[in-house]
């Protein structure tokens, strides 16, 4: 029986933090009623012609820098033809043979172990637009369609991947590093929900050992990390299930379907020479000097796995919780404020990773959106190790904290909520809990210690959370042990 492997390549559509279009001054934000973010250039209307956004060059050269890349010193821009009705001028403008970075490399981490896929090129192109099918999902079995032509026109950075990567949980972690350099640059703000990063799987398989490559299928426009590994795995599946019966893969582009969970065929792949590619008259070639280069170079912000590094050398975060904070970097930068206002480093990211994450979940929130501030947050988690506040009540103070614009200390004062640590206060209390729960206490002469955890909840409850836990059970062995004689 023949053993197969997979062979993965991802290009991913990354769209870039731009104010403008890549040609023209047209709007290039998400959203917006239909065609309202539009011109005369976006629309392709006859005699128009597209200039760049400079914006768009400086973002596609950090990307490469940031992956390694060699930079173009000269590069232009092609036109490659296709009719599709999203596309108004009935050719795209994207690079062909000179694109603005080519042979770089990501790194990742997966289960211990460190992989590096090498990357083909990155080249710089225009979105098309957007077709809204009535009454179906897609073009099929819908009444009729309608073009939006917002997206027209924005900005892309297409990333091209060697077939480096053989499983879909590979896939996932090089697209999810991909991502985050993405983010830490600015270049692009990761929402994939949102397409503004989607990716394109080719998948094919080939027996273990061999260096041929199979047949390759194209997966089209996948936009959640979800879907990708649910497609590549259904596919490898397919063509297993196809060659296993002497059956051939045929080379094509599909679709993933969620609902079914399978791929669908969408069309026969397109050989390139089909897109006539020519360079566009309507744009010069653009010269690129080193120190454009290395301006761009020197602006470039710590990237994720330097970042990652030194939460866990200079700061003593685990792994894991550094990957998580490090993946957003709005998130990464809040945590690294409320480290410099003054709160422990571990204690932040379990807050933050924990507590605050389960809020933001449950009301699909991002932490922007609340009134939560890092010098807020750093206030409260000293309050708490300082024994101020005990952690049943930071708990209790996280929500105002998000939600309103009071600080921990002001709503401690208001509510009354310092800690009781003073010992003769705390002695009148356990001997009102002693006296209330008789049993308990006689239990606990009998040797059953497990009544202690109890006899602690019930002199918590008495203070209303305010009590020292440590100090409280300390207090509460001291008394039982005098009943013990």
């Amino acid at each position: 029986m023949v053993t197969y492997e997979a062979v993965i390549g991802l290009e991913v559509h990354a769209e870039l933090l731009t104010q403008a279009k890549i040609f023209c001054p047209s709007s290039a934000h998400f959203g917006g009623a239909p065609n309202t973010h539009v011109g005369p250039i976006s629309l392709g209307l006859p005699g128009t012609l597209p200039v760049l956004n400079q914006a768009v060059l400086k973002m596609a050269i950090q990307a490469g820098l940031a992956t390694h890349c060699q930079i173009a010193r000269r590069t232009k821009f092609d036109r490659k033809h296709y009719f599709y009705p999203d596309l108004p001028k009935g050719y795209q403008i994207t690079q062909y043979d000179q694109p603005i970075a080519e042979h770089g490399s990501v790194t990742f981490e997966l289960g211990g172990r460190e992989y590096l896929v090498r990357l083909n090129r990155i080249h710089m192109e225009e979105d098309a637009g957007k077709l809204v099918h009535a009454g179906a999902d897609r073009l099929a079995g819908s009444a009729y369609s309608l073009a939006d032509y917002n997206r027209a026109g924005v900005p892309l950075l297409e990333i091209v991947s060697e077939p480096d990567l053989r499983s879909s949980a590979e896939a996932r972690a090089y697209l999810e590093e991909l991502r985050s350099i993405l983010m830490a640059i600015g270049v692009c703000d990761g929402k994939m929900q949102e397409g503004s990063l989607r990716c394109d799987a080719n998948v094919s398989i080939r027996p273990v050992g061999s260096d041929t490559l199979g047949t390759r299928v194209e997966l089209k426009n996948i936009n959640s990390f979800r879907f990708l590994t649910r497609a590549i795995d259904y596919e490898i599946a397919r063509q297993e299930v196809l060659l296993k019966a002497g059956e051939t893969v045929v080379q094509e582009t599909r679709l993933w379907d969620e609902h079914s969970g399978r791929t669908m065929t969408m069309r026969s792949k397109e050989e390139a020479h089909d897109y006539r590619y020519f360079p566009d008259p309507d744009l010069v070639f653009f010269q690129i000097s080193e120190a454009e280069i290395d301006a761009i170079r020197a602006q470039l912000p710590e990237l994720p796995a330097a970042r990652r590094e030194r939460y866990g050398r200079d700061l003593g975060l685990a792994e894991a919780d550094a990957r998580i904070l490090v993946a957003e970097p709005a998130w990464a930068d809040f945590f690294e404020a409320t480290v410099a206002a003054g709160a422990p480093a571990v204690a932040v990211a379990r807050w933050l990773l924990g507590d605050i994450a389960a809020y933001l979940n449950d009301r699909h929130l991002e932490l922007g959106q609340t009134a939560l501030t890092p010098a807020k947050l750093a206030d409260m988690l000293l309050l708490l190790e300082r024994g101020t506040i005990s952690g049943k009540i930071a708990k209790t103070l996280l929500e105002p904290l998000l939600e309103s614009d009071k600080t921990a200390e002001q709503l401690v004062a208001e509510q009354g909520l310092t800690q009781i640590s003073d010992a003769s206060a705390l002695d009148e209390i356990i001997q009102q809990v002693l006296t209330q729960n008789p049993n308990q206490v006689q239990q606990f002469l009998e040797g059953k210690e497990k009544v202690m955890g109890f006899l602690v909840g019930q002199l918590m409850k008495a203070t209303q959370g305010r009590a020292d836990p440590a100090q409280s059970q300390q207090l509460l062995r001291q008394h039982l042990e005098q009943l013990r004689g």
